[in-house]
């Protein structure tokens, strides 16, 4: 689009949960908030709302319900009830909401908690940071699942709700002169590296590693990717499309990690990959488009909840076009361009706005045309997780879910042996 095109407003995806919230007092209040700093009300998350609402106190001792806007009283017999998250008042600050249960053993965790399964030793005196870097985890880890259960993708504790299929967290520290944590996936554990929270020492690994982006929340959805790669496409008919585009995933994980620590990425990757990570095998290329495709859907969320769009703005800019996309062809192929160039005309303002205030770019990427090719896949395999409610004729074929049939051992679960290369993701 260049200055002399007419702007026409673009059809968006249907829109997620947004971050743009408001306190009963009328005051904008946001995600990490627990009170309103404008007039002291109490305020939580509800996961299943997607939404963080102002709180008064229920009939039973410690349980809240939602504030009503309007003069009628609240009906403590069908409103619903909350605990406050038992991980309030411990360094993760977590503001989210338990619903108080009448037919099973009450949690006393929320959503987001109950998927950890090792947190850090905040008793440690070798180690008085530990609640600090533990609380920024929390924290993304939150903004991470709050994205992947407004697309309706499967969240479940792998202790205590699906020990077969489930998701958990391990954060733990790197002795001091002991063997260093790996940040990666196992068959359903993410395992960070709390080091990985302290700003100085990201930092440092992402000049090492001549990085443009590390942050924890890239992390996070970078691994989460590998588990929704076992969960959604292993064994399903996604697989074709997926080695058509991705590569064999079977190739030597090992060979290829080692081939990139000695050579470096394949020169030619920015021509076909979102970043030099994504170029050592299969399983990371997935994981970082998969990252990014969380990245492009809470980003453009964000920016409409709160009344920011750039398709007016007067900028240089060539759309893409249909047939960049894996399924050209598909009902829905339409909406998921008009997202795309949404999102690359809102981070070329974005960088803008970031230049201007001397800061490194915002999004500091360029997506090749085999990339939105993928991130269009990537996006029917998450919108096939909720067409699967539909009648069967109505599911297309490559969203019909086949048998496992063999086992996969998880990429990252083998870095075992290399954390010199490891540590090399762009996040």
């Amino acid at each position: 689009m260049t200055n002399d095109t007419p702007f026409t407003p673009a059809v968006h995806l249907p829109r997620l949960a947004g971050r743009a919230y408001h306190c009963q007092c009328g005051s904008p209040v946001f995600f990490r908030n627990s009170t309103c700093l404008a007039c002291g009300t109490a305020l939580g998350y509800d996961a299943a709302q997607a939404s963080l609402l102002p709180l008064i106190p229920g009939t039973e001792h410690d349980t809240w319900v939602a504030w009503r806007t309007d003069d009628a009283p609240v009906d403590a017999a069908s409103a619903a009830v909350y605990l406050r998250c038992a991980n309030l008042h411990t360094p993760a600050a977590c503001n989210w909401l338990v619903p108080v249960s009448k037919d099973a053993p009450q949690a006393l965790l929320c959503q987001a908690c109950r998927l950890n399964r090792t947190i850090p030793d905040l008793n440690d005196t070798a180690h008085p940071d530990n609640a600090e870097l533990w609380g920024k985890i929390e924290l993304a880890k939150r903004r991470l699942v709050s994205a992947l259960l407004a697309l309706g993708l499967p969240v479940t504790s792998r202790m205590d709700e699906d020990p077969a299929q489930g998701l958990m967290f391990d954060f733990l520290r790197s002795p001091d002169f002991g063997p260093h944590v790996m940040t990666g996936h196992d068959t359903g554990l993410i395992t960070l590296n709390l080091n990985e929270a302290d700003d100085a020492t990201r930092e440092a690994i992402r000049k090492a590693m001549h990085e443009p982006y590390r942050t924890l929340l890239g992390h996070l959805r970078h691994e989460v990717g590998h588990y929704y790669w076992d969960r959604l496409v292993s064994g399903t008919a996604w697989m074709d499309g997926y080695r058509t585009l991705f590569g064999d995933e079977s190739q030597d994980y090992l060979a290829s990690l080692q081939t990139n620590y000695e050579q470096g990425p394949r020169p030619d990757w920015a021509l076909h990959y979102v970043s030099a990570y994504a170029s050592v095998h299969p399983w990371e290329d997935w994981a970082e488009c998969w990252a990014h495709y969380l990245h492009m859907r809470d980003t453009v969320d964000t920016a409409l909840s709160f009344g920011l769009s750039a398709d007016s703005a007067q900028l240089e800019f060539t759309p893409f076009t249909l047939d960049a996309l894996y399924q050209p062809e598909h009902l829905q192929a339409q909406g998921f361009l008009d997202f795309l160039n949404q999102w690359t005309r809102l981070t070329t303002l974005l960088n803008e706005m970031s230049r201007a205030m001397g800061q490194p770019d915002f999004y500091p990427f360029v997506l090749p045309r085999e990339v939105v090719t993928k991130l269009h896949f990537i996006h029917l395999v998450v919108t096939s997780v909720n067409a699967a409610d539909l009648a069967p004729d109505a599911v297309p074929e490559a969203m019909q879910p086949h048998e496992q049939t063999q086992e996969m051992v998880q990429g990252d679960n083998l870095q075992q042996a290399v954390y010199q290369m490891q540590n090399q993701n762009s996040f």
